[in-house]
């Protein structure tokens, strides 16, 4: 007989591998390939695994929990308190009216209030891992929207602790059909009875994680073995979870709080490098979840209900978020991208629907018409996200942008065009200026367009992947376009726009890392300069000069690492495709690079070398060489 679990993992797998990669092609993102994916396997598509969507979410739990534990983690006390005025501020406008507005809404749809407002307290909640993952792989994490959306997304976890205490208090006013009390050990208490239990449950997480955990890791650090300290890890995360299940809380929000309390020992950094590996095949695995338990049995016989109830929460929560955006000054392309991006309702909604439902505020129907809801809003985010970059964006969002600051005419015909000002782009345009070159400077970040103005830089507004900016930019008569964007995606992008329409144009092309390097040479580039490259060897450099060897030699021989890993990169990017031939290739080109390398340390370029070095070093280096 063949195992129910490999099985299931089979199929689950096996539409990650199929659907993501095609989503990807189609520029809409991974996080709606895992959803489709999920709609297509689950029980009212083909059928591969579920019974109308009850075993589905069970599977998909366990992503959920330890996405949580990864939340919690990375939640450092200094990084909230530098964060601390848009993360209350913002979280707290968008959380009290986003709710307000839902339980009205609610209430016309003829529910008790206790009943509507559970709903709407669940309803408030955006999903942390779609909108997470979506900045992450759009490189929008340092951008305005990227930020406002941090801020708020944290304020809606923390506030997931009082909400699920103060859920029992509301359950003394619950109505529903079932009477029945839940299995868990505070299940006989009264309402205030169990909210003092939760708070008490808080209380041994905190305690136990900081007295009896740390000291736990520190002496299994202690065994130098990497695995014992992946399973301690995860020993947490499953005895936390037992244990909050075991009184009838959520186990995603004790692993949560598991993860706040190691958040500042000194393991947080060894925890999250042991578990990332997990992160993104666990969420893959929560968004199949998500998308195969959607009831569509449900949504036929209950369309109006269903979608009524789609678009009036989604449409609440978007102009909120916009609103909430105006307030706080962020401009209008990145207020909607805020907006859109946590315009749906998210995974934490799972959470306090079963946990209300566990305590009969709201009963099975009503619970699963929300977990429909739930599931529709999160699978139509990244089509809206696909939207709002596609066409609203480049239309309205520049528009706008335009008339609420200077017109970005371009006027400056200028013979370098640098595409992207972040960190990256503005060393570069800083390091021309300073030599008398000017260049016309492109951004799609209106925010960081405006602050660089004020600080004297001529930056202009606009997507530099459209053509009319690029001819405007005086693409047409320039001589060297810098594609410096920070997402690869969209960098490839312009570089194949600018080989199509500008062929005379030299592309110097930014690239993150030596995979994104290897892209960029599938697709013809010759001038490729990766982030870390220099960084990396010009630190090595100086570890030579402090162990003792001459400045300019180091200095050479830093020059000539850099000369062969150069020369290297184009004949590894031919093998890359084919994992076995290219670990042949990377032994025997890296023992050629040491062999050469080896053979330049035991030139003498003469007194020359000298020349580099202070007094003081040299007088050593003499005195090192007797």
């Amino acid at each position: 007989m063949i195992s129910t679990f490999l099985y299931e993992a089979l199929i689950y797998l096996a539409a990650a591998v199929v659907f993501v990669p095609v989503s990807k092609k189609f520029g809409m993102g991974s996080v709606i390939g895992y959803l489709l994916g999920g709609i297509i396997i689950g029980p009212f598509v083909f059928g591969f695994v579920g019974q109308e969507g009850k075993d589905i979410m069970h599977f998909a739990e366990f992503g959920v929990v330890m996405m949580l534990f990864l939340i919690g983690l990375e939640l450092e006390p200094s990084k909230f308190w530098k964060m601390r005025k848009s993360i209350i501020g913002m979280g707290s406008i968008q959380m009290v009216i986003t709710s307000l507005l839902i339980f009205i809404l609610l209430l016309f749809f003829g529910l008790l209030w206790p009943v509507a407002l559970a709903i709407a307290l669940a309803g408030a909640m955006s999903s942390t891992a779609i909108v997470l993952q979506t900045i992450k792989e759009k490189g929008l994490s340092q951008t305005s929207a990227g930020e406002a959306s941090f801020s708020v997304l944290l304020f809606q976890d923390i506030m997931v602790i009082p909400v699920l205490a103060m859920l029992p208090l509301l359950a003394l006013k619950g109505l529903s059909e079932s009477n029945t009390i839940n299995s868990s050990l505070i299940g006989n208490l009264p309402g205030w009875m169990q909210g003092l239990s939760f708070f008490a449950a808080v209380a041994s997480i905190y305690l136990g994680g900081r007295y009896l955990f740390v000291p736990v890791l520190r002496m299994v650090a202690k065994t130098g073995l990497r695995e014992l300290f992946t399973a301690s890890s995860l020993l947490l995360v499953v005895a936390v979870a037992l244990l909050m299940q075991a009184i009838g809380l959520s186990a995603a929000l004790g692993t949560f709080l598991a993860g706040v309390v190691l958040a500042n020992s000194e393991y947080r950094h060894e925890l999250e490098s042991d578990l990332e590996p997990f992160k993104g095949l666990l969420l893959g695995l929560f968004f199949i979840g998500v998308g195969a338990s959607i009831n569509f049995n449900l949504i036929i016989s209950q369309p109006t209900i269903v979608f009524g109830l789609v678009t009036g929460i989604m449409s609440i929560k978007f102009i909120v978020l916009l609103v909430t955006g105006k307030v706080f000054k962020i401009s209008i392309d990145q207020n909607l991208l805020f907006a859109f991006a946590l315009s749906q309702v998210g995974e934490f909604a799972f959470v306090l629907l079963s946990f209300s439902n566990q305590l009969s505020i709201i009963n099975r129907e009503w619970m699963d018409i929300m977990m429909a809801v739930t599931a529709i809003s999160m699978t139509i985010t990244p089509l809206l996200l696909l939207i709002n970059e596609r066409i609203i964006d480049p239309r309205f969002g520049i528009t706008t942008e335009t008339e609420e600051k200077a017109p970005d005419e371009i006027e400056e015909k200028n013979p370098v065009i640098i595409a992207g000002f972040g960190h990256f782009g503005s060393t570069i345009g800083r390091f021309l200026r300073a030599n008398g070159i000017e260049a016309t400077i492109l951004d799609h970040d209106s925010d960081r367009v405006s602050l660089l103005r004020k600080m004297g830089f001529k930056v202009y507004y606009g997507d530099a992947t459209r053509l009319d900016l690029l001819k405007s930019a005086g693409a047409e008569n320039a001589k060297i376009l810098i594609a410096a964007i920070d997402s690869p995606e969209t960098n490839q992008e312009l570089i194949h726009i600018v080989k199509r329409h500008f062929p005379h144009l030299e592309i110097m092309a930014r690239a993150k890392n030596r995979t994104d390097a290897y892209d960029l040479i599938d697709i013809g580039m010759k001038n490729i300069y990766r982030e870390s490259l220099h960084t990396s060897v010009r630190l090595a450099v100086d570890v030579l000069v402090k162990m003792g060897h001459r400045s300019y030699s180091a200095t050479r021989h830093g020059q000539q690492f850099l000369k062969y890993d150069e020369e290297t990169l184009v004949e590894m990017a031919s093998h890359r495709h084919d994992m076995k031939q290219y670990v042949v290739k990377a032994r025997e080109t890296f023992k050629l690079q040491e062999e050469l390398l080896s053979k330049d340390i035991g030139h003498d370029a003469g007194e020359g070398d000298h020349s580099w070095d202070s007094d003081a070093i040299r007088d050593t280096l003499e005195k090192m060489k007797k």
